[in-house]
């Protein structure tokens, strides 16, 4: 066994008795390298991308194109580095979405947080219920740019029927990290709302995420639904 070999043994076997606690950011990346890079020192490369993107968080943040950029870095790393955020999105999406039943804007929160784990553009979700409240199923509806997204009636529309929904919650995110919602959120949710009426589909809620926090337009009074919600 070469020294490599043996350091890298070593390191797994830390990691599988005491996971990450004792592993600073480096010896994190070290580690996650080992898979996508079997044989050599990847000590070197860990630093190299900590160095570029600032912390853990930055270099798994950050686009293909630019970790493509760091000296070493091949396409199977490339792809291990992204995978890792999507399935740690996937995984938080796995465990929320059972039995869900929308009891308060706490209980949204809890299920749409997964949806935007690690995201840099705006995305747009449908959440679909039934005369329960009881989750049917959750749709992504769009991705723009850091800036600005396009929320789609047609598309919310055929979510929803295609699940027999009775209700439905828009979601979206703030990349800048305010939640305040903009009057072009306030006039979506209005015309959503009444596009939805004529169809028997209530729009329960809209909310908008940060990394931190959340605001309810129903919570906050621009929407009130109907009192049989």
């Amino acid at each position: 066994m070469s020294v490599h070999n043996g350091h890298r043994e070593r390191m797994r076997q830390e990691f599988l008795s005491g996971g990450l606690a004792h592993f600073s950011e480096p010896r994190v990346l070290e580690l996650l390298l080992f898979y996508s890079r079997p044989r050599g020192d990847v000590n070197p490369l860990a630093h190299q991308l900590l160095e570029a993107f600032g912390s853990l968080a930055g270099v798994l943040d950050a686009s293909p194109t630019d970790l493509a950029q760091v000296p070493g870095m091949g396409e199977n790393t490339v792809a291990l580095l992204k995978l890792i955020p999507a399935i740690a999105a996937r995984y938080l999406a796995s465990r929320t979405n059972a039995d869900v039943i929308i009891s308060d804007s706490a209980s949204l929160q809890a299920l749409f947080v997964p949806y935007f784990f690690g995201a840099r553009n705006e995305l747009s979700f449908v959440a679909c219920f039934d005369g329960k409240l009881k989750l049917l199923g959750v749709k992504q509806l769009s991705e723009g740019t850091p800036t600005a997204n396009e929320i789609n009636l047609r598309k919310i529309t055929t979510i929803a029927l295609s699940l027999n929904a009775t209700a439905v919650v828009l979601a979206h995110n703030h990349p800048s990290g305010v939640a305040t919602p903009s009057q072009e959120d306030i006039f979506l949710t209005h015309y959503v709302q009444q596009s939805l009426q004529p169809l028997g589909i209530t729009l329960y809620d809209h909310v908008i995420l940060t990394d931190d926090d959340m605001v309810s337009l129903r919570d906050s009074r621009h929407l009130t639904p109907p009192s049989a919600f």
